[in-house]
């Protein structure tokens, strides 16, 4: 009966093999997690474009309108009130497109936290591996 050496070598392999096991779900949960952030951020981002699409829609009707009323009654007070609320609507539609344009770039997608933490517990298992 060898209880040496040997087993004390296959404890070892058990021990490796079960950290990393658990060291894969692990990673597996903390990609989920992150990717569940960024999907739910990519959504906002699509969001916030189709309320920025909307406004801009609306500013359109309300500075056409602005226009039609300015002709027909060369520069009245109402004309310029509808050129002054078309412009705050173009200006919050611009507003809420670039906001949705970057929270929908493909960077914010990226899951860097996962890769961090992967390379770091590489380097800390070729240490223990090689220590």
């Amino acid at each position: 009966m060898t209880t040496g050496p040997q087993s004390s070598i296959q404890g070892l392999i058990g021990d490796a093999l079960r950290e990393t096991n658990e060291l894969a779900r692990k990673e597996i949960a903390l990609f989920r997690n992150e990717m569940t952030s960024n999907v739910r951020a990519l959504f906002i981002g699509l969001g916030l474009l189709v309320g920025a699409a909307v406004f801009g829609v609306v500013a359109l009707f309300v500075l056409v309108d602005a226009l039609v009323k300015w002709l027909a009654t060369v520069v009245h007070s109402e004309a310029l009130a509808a050129l002054i609320v078309g412009g705050v609507l173009l200006v919050v539609a611009v507003v809420l497109a670039l906001i949705g344009r970057n929270a929908m770039s493909l960077s914010t997608l990226a899951p860097v936290r996962t890769s961090r933490q992967v390379r770091e517990d590489a380097r800390t298992l070729s240490e223990r591996v090689s220590g």
